[in-house]
């Protein structure tokens, strides 16, 4: 009995996955899953109901780094994250990452999706990937510089604990800010119809270009070795709070034009 519990469980973490700790934490990801469920049309929402057999977003948003402790999904990894020379003053499509990257992997998942003759397994494999890969987007330090692994190698104290910026961005504020996904999801700011819309619009390397421009200047504004805390998480996390809506807004717009049919935002 006790194996055939297990091997339910085993294959219902394969499936959709149980959040781990990684880019923008689990919560974090969570929380844009959900804003961006609340604006889901009624048509999307529909699809995705269907193919994630009545899952929600939330609960598949981390699947992508549940995945990265399987071997067979190790060629995933760099699509976590997209590095842009900080001389360069745009991403050059010749000049890619061999093994892939973050621009790469959501136009990936998008083609899939809208590809008729994919397999249902296809669809939903990079609908889990799609979430998580938009909510990556946002974490600015992961449209940061190649030389210190956006953000990795730049030792920092988090109050007393021994970190590092990109993990301060991803996980650590906001589990120091105590908020659940849906306290998170809940607690945006109230925006009109016409500053959504504006949120929205652009394409997928404006908003890569966005977050790169967040990126240099939280590099700017923290030293190797500096210890953060209350002053850091003051001035900072407005900052998070809006690139999670912004996640959650876009991945809305994405899925309602793959599932919608509306116009390609590549």
């Amino acid at each position: 009995m006790k194996k055939v519990i297990f091997t339910a469980a085993l294959m219902f973490i394969i499936n959709f996955g149980i959040a781990a700790e990684g880019d923008w934490g689990k919560t974090g990801h969570r929380a844009t899953a959900e804003i961006a469920e609340n604006h889901l049309s009624t048509k999307a929402k529909k699809a995705i109901n269907e193919l994630l057999n009545g899952y929600g977003l939330a609960f598949v948003a981390n699947y992508a780094d549940d995945i990265k402790s399987d071997p067979d999904y190790r060629q995933y990894g760099p699509w976590h994250y997209v590095n842009i020379d900080p001389d360069a003053e745009k991403y050059i499509e010749e000049e890619a990452s061999e093994r892939g990257d973050l621009v790469q992997a959501i136009r990936k998942c998008v083609v899939v999706l809208k590809d008729q003759e994919a397999s249902r397994e296809e669809k939903q494999f990079y609908l889990k990937m799609l979430v998580h890969f938009v909510g990556d987007l946002h974490q600015p330090f992961h449209a940061g510089h190649a030389e210190d692994k956006g953000g990795n190698d730049i030792q920092v104290r988090w109050f007393n604990e021994g970190s590092n910026i990109h993990r301060v961005w991803d996980s650590e504020m906001i589990d120091f800010y105590q908020m659940s996904y849906t306290e998170l999801a809940i607690n945006t700011r109230d925006l009109s119809k016409s500053q959504i819309k504006e949120v929205q619009k652009g394409k997928l390397l404006d908003w890569v270009y966005e977050s790169r421009t967040i990126a240099d200047d939280l590099y700017a504004g923290v030293e190797n070795g500096e210890k953060l805390g209350y002053s850091y998480m003051y001035q900072h996390m407005p900052t998070v709070l809006d690139q999670l809506q912004k996640g959650g807004l876009r991945l809305a717009k994405i899925l309602n034009e793959i599932f919608g049919e509306g116009k390609s935002h590549s």
